[in-house]
This record gives C-alpha cells, sequence and structure tokens, in this order.
C-alpha cells in the first residue's frame, strides 16, 4: 500500500495525485480506443453485427434425440435512426431469404434479429452504394467465430 504521509511527500505531490486520479473518473475503460490518437471514443456510433449459435435437437417418438443442428441468429444493433428497420428488415428477409425480425431491447433500442448466418452479406448491403444504405464501413464492427 502507498503511504502518502506528508512527511514523506510534499503536499504539491499528493495534491497531483489527487487530481490525477480525478482526470480518469470519467473514462470508460471498455470504450474503443482510437487507432490514430489513442483517444477512447463510445461505441455507441458503431453499428454492430453480432451472430448467435444455439443447439436444436429433434426427438422421434420415443423421445430419443435423432439428431441436432445448429440454428445461429445474427443481430443487426446501432442503425441511424434516420432509416426505417420495418423496412431495411424487408428489403433482407427478401433479398437474403431468411426469416427476421425487430426486437425492442431497453439497453439497446431497436435490434433486428435474422436467422441464419447472414454477417457478410448484411455488412454488404449496408455498404452498398447501388441497392444498399451506403453507409461507411469503418462504422460497421462484425462480431462472431
Amino acid at each position: 500500500m502507498l503511504n502518502l504521509h506528508s512527511s514523506l511527500y510534499p503536499i504539491t505531490t499528493i495534491s497531483i495525485l489527487r487530481n490525477t486520479i480525478a482526470d480518469h473518473r470519467d473514462l470508460d475503460p471498455f470504450a474503443e480506443a482510437d487507432e490514430d490518437t489513442g483517444e477512447t471514443k463510445q461505441t455507441q456510433n458503431y453499428i454492430h453485427i453480432r451472430i448467435q449459435r444455439g443447439i436444436v435437437l429433434a426427438y422421434n417418438a420415443n423421445m430419443v434425440p435423432e439428431r441436432n443442428g445448429r440454428k445461429t441468429l445474427t443481430t443487426v444493433q446501432g442503425l441511424p435512426k434516420k432509416f426505417d428497420q420495418k423496412k431495411i428488415l424487408k428489403v433482407i428477409k427478401k433479398k437474403f431469404a431468411c426469416n427476421g425480425t425487430i426486437v425492442n431491447d431497453s439497453e439497446m433500442g431497436e435490434v433486428i434479429q435474422l436467422q441464419g448466418d447472414q454477417r457478410k452479406d448484411v455488412q454488404e448491403f449496408l455498404i452498398d452504394k447501388k441497392e444498399g444504405l451506403e453507409l461507411d464501413a469503418k462504422t460497421i464492427k462484425v462480431h462472431g467465430f
């Protein structure tokens, strides 16, 4: 433990240490760091595309598992408010032949959920200038295995 007794350290050193600690209270340790400057920035400006994997068991009439399949769920979070998520979902479902829904989350807001691994397709759709949303590729983060 650091002993900051006044006889060991002058008062100016103690006040500098206190000010340094107080300066770091507002920093978010989980915020993304900027590659150029090293400063942290909030992750709310990013569009996150994530995947979840689940295991589904199919049983026969005797309740014996016949097969197990892997179902995946792709989530898209953080789309700008200027876009209508229902229309985006409708286009994605038709274009990529998958089902999906919009889920309201208390922390994340509206999140689009799609069946299957649609990460690459959704990323290309968000960036595409011809048929997509023309978003900047730097604002999209793709997560998953």
